[in-house]
Protein backbone atom coordinates (compact mmCIF):
# COMPACT_ATOMS: atom_id res chain seq x y z
CA UNK A 1 0.00 0.00 0.00
CA UNK A 2 1.08 3.11 -1.11
CA UNK A 3 1.39 5.61 1.77
CA UNK A 4 2.17 9.23 2.96
CA UNK A 5 3.95 10.77 5.82
CA UNK A 6 3.86 14.46 5.94
CA UNK A 7 6.64 16.13 8.51
CA UNK A 8 6.34 19.04 10.21
CA UNK A 9 7.72 21.96 12.00
CA UNK A 10 5.60 23.60 14.10
CA UNK A 11 4.77 27.53 13.39
CA UNK A 12 6.89 30.21 14.82
CA UNK A 13 6.31 30.61 18.57
CA UNK A 14 6.43 33.52 21.19
CA UNK A 15 9.95 34.16 22.32
CA UNK A 16 8.78 33.71 25.68
CA UNK A 17 6.25 31.78 28.07
CA UNK A 18 5.67 30.20 31.36
CA UNK A 19 7.95 27.53 30.10
CA UNK A 20 9.87 26.26 27.18
CA UNK A 21 6.63 23.94 26.96
CA UNK A 22 4.18 25.96 27.16
CA UNK A 23 5.23 28.85 24.55
CA UNK A 24 2.45 29.69 22.23
CA UNK A 25 2.55 30.65 18.52
CA UNK A 26 2.91 33.71 17.83
CA UNK A 27 0.76 35.52 15.40
CA UNK A 28 2.76 35.15 12.42
CA UNK A 29 2.99 31.22 13.23
CA UNK A 30 -0.85 31.09 13.09
CA UNK A 31 -1.19 32.37 9.85
CA UNK A 32 2.06 30.27 8.71
CA UNK A 33 0.36 27.07 9.89
CA UNK A 34 -2.95 27.93 8.54
CA UNK A 35 -1.05 28.43 4.80
CA UNK A 36 0.43 25.47 5.48
CA UNK A 37 -2.82 23.74 6.14
CA UNK A 38 -4.47 25.75 2.78
CA UNK A 39 -1.28 24.03 0.82
CA UNK A 40 -1.69 20.78 2.24
CA UNK A 41 -5.50 20.88 1.26
CA UNK A 42 -4.32 21.89 -1.74
CA UNK A 43 -2.45 18.83 -2.64
CA UNK A 44 -4.83 16.70 -1.75
CA UNK A 45 -3.64 15.48 2.00
CA UNK A 46 -5.93 14.77 3.74
CA UNK A 47 -4.54 12.28 6.73
CA UNK A 48 -5.79 9.97 8.41
CA UNK A 49 -3.82 10.05 11.95
CA UNK A 50 -1.97 12.64 13.03
CA UNK A 51 0.93 12.75 15.66
CA UNK A 52 1.44 16.04 17.31
CA UNK A 53 4.22 16.72 20.16
CA UNK A 54 2.34 18.09 23.61
CA UNK A 55 3.99 20.99 23.51
CA UNK A 56 1.26 24.26 23.37
CA UNK A 57 3.18 25.24 20.17
CA UNK A 58 2.42 22.28 18.14
CA UNK A 59 -0.80 21.92 19.60
CA UNK A 60 -1.55 25.20 18.53
CA UNK A 61 0.09 24.39 15.14
CA UNK A 62 -2.11 21.65 14.68
CA UNK A 63 -5.12 23.55 14.80
CA UNK A 64 -4.09 26.23 12.74
CA UNK A 65 -3.12 23.55 10.01
CA UNK A 66 -6.16 21.78 10.41
CA UNK A 67 -8.59 25.10 10.22
CA UNK A 68 -6.28 26.18 7.14
CA UNK A 69 -6.90 22.99 5.65
CA UNK A 70 -10.87 22.66 6.65
CA UNK A 71 -9.95 18.92 8.50
CA UNK A 72 -11.88 17.75 11.55
CA UNK A 73 -9.67 15.33 13.28
CA UNK A 74 -8.64 14.91 16.56
CA UNK A 75 -4.42 14.37 17.00
CA UNK A 76 -2.83 11.84 18.93
CA UNK A 77 -1.25 14.56 21.52
CA UNK A 78 2.08 12.38 22.39
CA UNK A 79 4.46 14.13 25.29
CA UNK A 80 7.31 12.21 24.32
CA UNK A 81 7.24 13.83 20.95
CA UNK A 82 8.71 17.06 22.79
CA UNK A 83 12.13 16.21 23.36
CA UNK A 84 12.47 12.79 21.10
CA UNK A 85 15.49 12.67 19.00
CA UNK A 86 14.82 11.25 15.19
CA UNK A 87 14.77 7.26 16.06
CA UNK A 88 12.59 7.75 18.96
CA UNK A 89 10.29 10.00 16.42
CA UNK A 90 10.25 6.97 13.79
CA UNK A 91 9.82 4.54 16.71
CA UNK A 92 6.64 6.58 17.34
CA UNK A 93 5.76 6.73 13.88
CA UNK A 94 6.08 2.99 13.59
CA UNK A 95 2.80 2.25 15.86
CA UNK A 96 0.70 3.86 13.53
CA UNK A 97 -2.13 1.65 12.43
CA UNK A 98 -1.66 -0.30 9.22
CA UNK A 99 -5.36 1.15 8.38
CA UNK A 100 -3.84 4.84 8.02
CA UNK A 101 -2.73 5.61 4.64
CA UNK A 102 -2.23 9.55 5.52
CA UNK A 103 -0.15 10.63 8.40
CA UNK A 104 0.86 13.95 9.34
CA UNK A 105 3.86 14.18 12.44
CA UNK A 106 4.25 17.56 13.61
CA UNK A 107 7.06 18.29 16.31
CA UNK A 108 10.56 20.37 17.12
CA UNK A 109 13.56 20.88 15.07
CA UNK A 110 16.33 19.67 15.38
CA UNK A 111 14.22 16.24 15.01
CA UNK A 112 11.83 17.06 12.68
CA UNK A 113 15.26 17.94 9.91
CA UNK A 114 17.15 15.13 11.65
CA UNK A 115 13.99 12.69 10.97
CA UNK A 116 13.31 14.19 7.13
CA UNK A 117 16.72 13.51 6.14
CA UNK A 118 16.77 10.24 8.01
CA UNK A 119 13.83 8.91 5.86
CA UNK A 120 14.79 10.41 2.41
CA UNK A 121 15.59 7.73 0.01
CA UNK A 122 17.35 10.36 -2.50
CA UNK A 123 14.93 9.20 -5.63
CA UNK A 124 11.84 11.50 -4.67
CA UNK A 125 11.36 14.49 -7.13
CA UNK A 126 14.90 16.23 -7.60
CA UNK A 127 13.62 20.03 -7.04
CA UNK A 128 11.96 19.22 -3.78
CA UNK A 129 15.01 18.53 -1.87
CA UNK A 130 16.17 22.60 -2.84
CA UNK A 131 13.09 23.34 -1.35
CA UNK A 132 14.72 22.58 2.19
CA UNK A 133 18.62 23.45 0.94
CA UNK A 134 18.09 26.29 3.39
CA UNK A 135 17.17 24.36 6.56
CA UNK A 136 13.37 23.40 7.86
CA UNK A 137 12.15 26.52 9.10
CA UNK A 138 9.39 27.13 11.28
CA UNK A 139 6.12 25.80 9.01
CA UNK A 140 8.24 23.87 7.06
CA UNK A 141 6.62 20.93 5.82
CA UNK A 142 7.91 17.50 4.10
CA UNK A 143 6.08 15.33 2.20
CA UNK A 144 7.26 11.54 2.23
CA UNK A 145 5.73 8.49 -0.38
CA UNK A 146 6.37 5.08 1.39
CA UNK A 147 5.19 1.71 0.00
CA UNK A 148 5.15 -0.76 3.16
CA UNK A 149 3.70 -1.31 6.69
CA UNK A 150 4.24 1.60 9.35
CA UNK A 151 6.29 -0.74 10.85
CA UNK A 152 8.41 -1.44 8.73
CA UNK A 153 9.54 2.32 7.85
CA UNK A 154 13.35 2.66 8.10
CA UNK A 155 16.16 4.96 6.79
CA UNK A 156 16.18 5.63 3.41
CA UNK A 157 12.92 3.76 2.86
CA UNK A 158 10.41 6.80 1.91
CA UNK A 159 10.71 9.12 -1.65
CA UNK A 160 10.36 13.56 -0.63
CA UNK A 161 7.72 14.23 -3.04
CA UNK A 162 7.00 17.50 -1.98
CA UNK A 163 7.86 20.21 0.29
CA UNK A 164 6.47 24.21 1.22
CA UNK A 165 7.26 26.71 3.60
CA UNK A 166 4.05 28.04 5.35
CA UNK A 167 4.30 31.95 5.54
CA UNK A 168 0.88 33.78 5.97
Amino acid sequence: MSRRLVVMRHAKAEQEGPTDFERPLADRGRRDAADAGRWLAGEGIAPGHALVSAALRTRETWEAVAAGASWALEPDVDRGLYAAGPETALDLIRLTPDTVGTLIVIGHNPTMAYLAQLLDSGEGDPPVPDALAGGFPTSAVAVFSYDGAWVDLGPGSADLVAAYVGRG
